[in-house]
């Protein structure tokens, strides 16, 4: 059974397709594990040049020509990701051995209950003389952090050479996997956006997935589930294919970055309660389904379940609320994403949105639907991308030119697919709708033209930044950024240094501006009170008795979850000089709750 080595209880989650496109080169070998988007193809190669010229690596470019130019791209910036990184860690392991000042600094950012932190501090405290010892002990103790991946599963666009649909392999997803599988690394891929039947059958054909005779995961499979239903269907059909799911990774289905995958009114705190008491049978469960696959397939079985994590992320913002994570719901870890946009030395941002991000404040956050996913979307105003996107639009040019198509999923006018936010997709609409006009009033008509054109680029925006970072050149239309942090952000008012984020993790140093900071688990309700209020406000369509069921399921299920709070911030030890007032909030947002019509 593969076990936990991870010297950091954070880690870094993906951010958009560029944010941390190279953030393990930034941070892997300070032990600290993060995601990378593997979506964005073009991107993956201009990084791969970067690094090449700059760590002076040979490089040699892969065209779009080449036969599986997705696949194969993704593959060497990992493995030019991994050499670097080996690198990297080597040169921080001998500057630690060498100098007492790198060696203070280092365990400032280690966990304060480490056993790594009290060990590397008493070689301070006993005095540095015996330099093999410490070596020993550096070479057998520091880890790197892991270098992730990320695949959203449903953008998984089918791919035509000309009128021929390619073998579903070419699939955008598929190809990623096997860019992945086919890699040097030994960690893990991300699962997010919910199930993809065909994508999770096709991890049936690397080897790596699958446990080797001693019961060792060379590459593992992490699910991102917004709730314990959604986690024991995908775990279980991955088990019933002899896969492993060596992580669960909860995400906030509100207080998060990015799309934002709403639940049916189930909390966060509910939601690790119930993956706590029911973690053994979780465990259990699919280890069974494992065992019976694995011998179906004739592969070696463990001789008892592999590890399995659980961890959680989304709108986390104090060093009490860390802790009291791990602590109350026996978390592996943490994932602090969105402050992290204010750290230069962990992700790429250019400087003109990290100063946007810097000095937004609650009301600039927003969850919006810009999506050509048709998902909300969190998201900040004040983004480069807004102007471009209205400027087209007051030229009666509205919609993008579409250069990269990994969101051209919509087939009603195209059987290779259509991106919503494109000017082919929204000249049709608006000509649609242009028709329809003298039927409509008004304000129905501005309405209907603002959900077409609203939508934005996210291709070209979410990757921009990286671009202007590193002063690569975007070929094309014109787009800005787009940026998609969670509404934590908010309380977050200045960029910081790699190691002063990490202490505010901890709880060594506090980088927050002011205590007005709500509560995560208040800040997620209020957020979910709100999104029921506008759902209903805004159907537009006849109400059914199912529609009507479903809202009262949602408000069940938040007061159910808003008692379980009352009771949770009642009994625990944390967060006592907030309780009189997390208690009152919950008591406010109870009522309100309590009276929406259905």
């Amino acid at each position: 059974m593969q076990k936990n080595n991870s010297i950091h209880t954070f880690h870094i989650p993906v951010m958009g397709l560029a944010f941390t496109i190279d953030t393990p080169i930034r941070v892997a070998q300070f032990g600290i594990s993060s995601v990378v988007s593997i979506t964005d193809d073009d991107l993956i190669e201009k990084m791969r040049a970067l690094y090449s010229k700059r760590f002076g690596i040979p490089y040699q470019e892969i065209t779009t020509k080449a036969y599986d130019y997705r696949a194969e791209r993704i593959t060497h910036y990992l493995n030019l990701m991994n050499t670097i990184v080996n690198e990297k860690i080597k040169y921080f392991k001998l500057e630690l051995i060498e100098s007492k000042k790198a060696l203070e600094n280092f365990i400032s950012i280690l966990p304060n209950k480490s056993d790594l932190r009290k060990n590397l501090q008493e070689f301070i405290n006993k005095g540095i003389s015996k330099k093999e010892s410490l070596s020993q002990f550096i070479e057998k103790k520091l880890v790197k952090g892991e270098i992730d991946v990320n695949i959203m599963t449903k953008v998984d666009k089918e791919n035509f050479n000309g009128n021929e649909r390619l073998p579903i392999e070419f699939n955008d997803a598929h190809a990623s996997l096997r860019g992945f599988a086919n890699s040097e690394l030994n960690s893990s891929v991300v699962l997010s956006a919910g199930m993809n039947p065909r994508l999770y059958s096709y991890f049936e054909q690397f080897p790596d997935f699958f446990p080797n005779q001693n019961g060792i995961l060379k590459k593992k499979i992490v699910l991102k589930v917004s709730d314990f239903r959604s986690a024991i269907i995908q775990g279980n059909f991955l088990a019933k294919k002899g896969l492993w799911v060596s992580e669960y990774r909860i995400e906030s289905g509100l207080n998060c970055g990015g799309h934002a995958f709403a639940t049916d009114g189930f909390l966060l705190g509910s939601i690790l309660e119930e993956f706590k008491t029911k973690r053994e049978q979780l465990i259990q469960t699919s280890h069974e389904m494992l065992i019976k696959a694995l011998e179906a397939k004739n592969l070696p079985i463990p001789t008892e379940p592999l590890e399995m994590k659980i961890t959680v992320q989304g709108g986390v913002g104090t060093a009490e609320e860390h802790e009291f994570l791990l602590q109350n719901y026996c978390l592996d870890s943490v994932g602090w994403g969105s402050p992290f946009l204010l750290v230069p030395e962990a992700t790429s941002v250019d400087e003109e949105t990290r100063s946007l991000l810097a000095k937004a404040n609650e009301e600039d956050y927003y969850l919006s639907n810009i999506s050509p996913l048709g998902v909300p979307f969190n998201t900040v105003k004040g983004m480069s991308n807004d102007s471009w996107k209205q400027k087209r639009i007051n030229d009666s040019k509205a919609g993008s030119s579409c250069p990269k198509k990994f969101l051209a999923l919509n087939k009603e006018y195209d059987t290779h697919g259509m991106c919503m936010a494109s000017k082919k997709y929204q000249d049709i609409k608006l000509t649609e709708l242009e028709k329809l006009k003298s039927e409509l009033t008004d304000e129905a008509y501005i309405k209907l033209k603002k959900r077409i054109v609203e939508k934005a680029c996210l291709c070209v925006g979410l990757a921009n930044s990286s671009y202007i970072e590193n002063k690569i050149e975007a070929k094309g239309q014109q787009q800005g950024v787009v940026i998609c942090p969670g509404p934590n952000l908010a309380y977050f008012d200045k960029t910081v240094s790699l190691a002063d984020m990490v202490k505010h993790i901890y709880g060594t140093i506090n980088i927050l501006p002011t205590n007005n900071r709500p509560n995560v688990f208040v800040k997620e309700l209020g957020l979910y009170v709100e999104h029921l209020k506008k759902e209903i406000e805004n159907y537009s369509e006849a109400i059914t008795s199912m529609q009507q069921k479903k809202w009262a399921t949602f408000k069940t299920n938040l007061i159910k979850g808003i008692e379980y709070y009352q009771d949770l911030f009642n009994e625990t030890t944390y967060f006592l000089d907030e309780r009189v007032d997390i208690q009152r909030q919950l008591k406010s947002y109870k009522l309100q709750v309590s009276q929406i019509e259905i």
